[in-house]
């Protein structure tokens, strides 16, 4: 375990670029190519078909929080092959804003009750509140509806149900790949439900989820806005850094998270044909904001705020005169510049109120305010 900076060995980067000089040239060329490597060595390889799929509301509360919000409870529900998976979403939309609502989507992988639709239970991992009082949707699944976040059910759900044959591949997906789908079909039903303003909602995501935001974000650009927050290893922070988290590490403890491939560099990472900061390239140039926490150095702050600086190339090819600061930013002092959004705050590896503040003043920049 490495935690000390000076010992982070050199490393060069593979590159972002290429060749590649325009914005229309990484659409058609370097774009697709990172994204098969990331298919092909990391997170696996995302079904593009399946046969039906349906919505049905089973709660439907014009005037929850105290008349501020409209609540729906919404299954979504995906056929493939004769089988079916069910996914919840919990739905917040404000009723004092005109039209369609921006939103966020969040990738829950923690207990329900963070997500209470009733209220009863507030968690600061998803303050509805604060966003309906903002002016935008907020909504939930679970990752567990899709995949359990367990290494001997993971299995049970998407995969061994929809897509069974990504389970003996070597470059199938599996549980981090399973839950960026599930995103990915919430929003098909945001698509039609017309509070919903579909061309600006942000997937979002802590930890695990983190990472799958940033899967999510990279390969659906529906999603208008990532945020990531304190996803570490195989997330936002930089793979050939070998601090806090290792591929390695990760892969030992989690490798049901990625595909059979990927194990093939926890012991070669420079073989390692991407790093981290390709994968935030992807989203360029839709905006993204990652987090780290001082008392996270699991999750690699350093590496991670080196991706964002990695990553600018990408978006400089649609901006050329987009900066950000080289050097690591101060704690509690975000850089928010254009699209790139990054703070490393006081405190654990948690999402709770800071970040979500700072993420709805960054979205409040870019999608509008109410």
């Amino acid at each position: 375990m490495n935690y000390d900076e000076t010992t982070v060995p050199a490393y060069v980067l593979p590159s972002l670029l290429k060749n590649v000089k325009t914005s229309a040239a990484w659409e058609r060329q370097r774009r697709p190519e990172l994204i098969e490597l990331f298919s092909e060595n990391v997170y696996g390889r995302t079904p593009r078909t399946f046969d039906s799929i349906r919505y049905q509301v089973t709660n439907d509360v014009p005037d929850a929080m105290e008349g501020r919000a409209h609540l729906k409870e919404v299954t979504v529900t995906v056929w493939n092959k004769g089988k079916s998976v069910s996914i919840p979403v919990v739905l917040f939309t404000p009723n004092k804003r005109k039209g369609p609502a921006p939103a966020f989507l969040l990738i829950n992988n923690r207990l329900k009750r963070n997500t209470d639709p009733t209220r009863t239970i507030k968690s600061e991992f998803w303050p509805a509140e604060m966003a309906i009082d903002s002016g935008y949707a907020i909504a939930a699944f679970n990752v567990n509806d899709a995949a359990p976040d367990k290494k001997d059910a993971y299995q049970h759900g998407v995969l061994d149900q929809l897509f069974p044959e990504a389970l003996d591949q070597p470059d199938g997906m599996k549980a981090i790949g399973a839950w960026a789908w599930a995103a990915s079909r919430i929003m098909d039903y945001f698509k039609t439900n017309p509070d919903i303003d579909f061309k600006k909602v942000a997937v979002v995501g802590h930890s695990r989820g983190g990472k799958t935001a940033l899967w999510a974000g990279a390969q659906d650009t529906r999603f208008a806005m990532v945020v990531s927050s304190c996803s570490g290893s195989s997330g936002a922070s930089l793979a050939r850094r070998k601090y806090g988290e290792t591929v390695s590490l990760i892969n030992k403890q989690f490798g049901y998270w990625f595909n059979d491939n990927y194990k093939k560099y926890m012991n070669n990472v420079e073989a390692l044909p991407v790093d981290q900061h390709m994968l935030i390239a992807l989203i360029a140039p839709r905006p993204v904001y990652t987090t780290n926490a001082v008392e996270d150095r699991w999750a690699d702050p350093r590496g991670s705020y080196l991706s964002l600086v990695n990553a600018l190339p990408a978006y400089q090819l649609y901006d050329k005169k987009l900066t950000i600061p080289a050097a690591f930013p101060a704690v509690n002092n975000p850089v928010m510049q254009g699209p790139i959004g990054y703070h490393f705050r006081e405190g654990k590896h948690d999402l709770n109120l800071y970040d979500w503040g700072q993420v709805i003043k960054f979205a409040g920049d870019r999608f509008g305010r109410m």
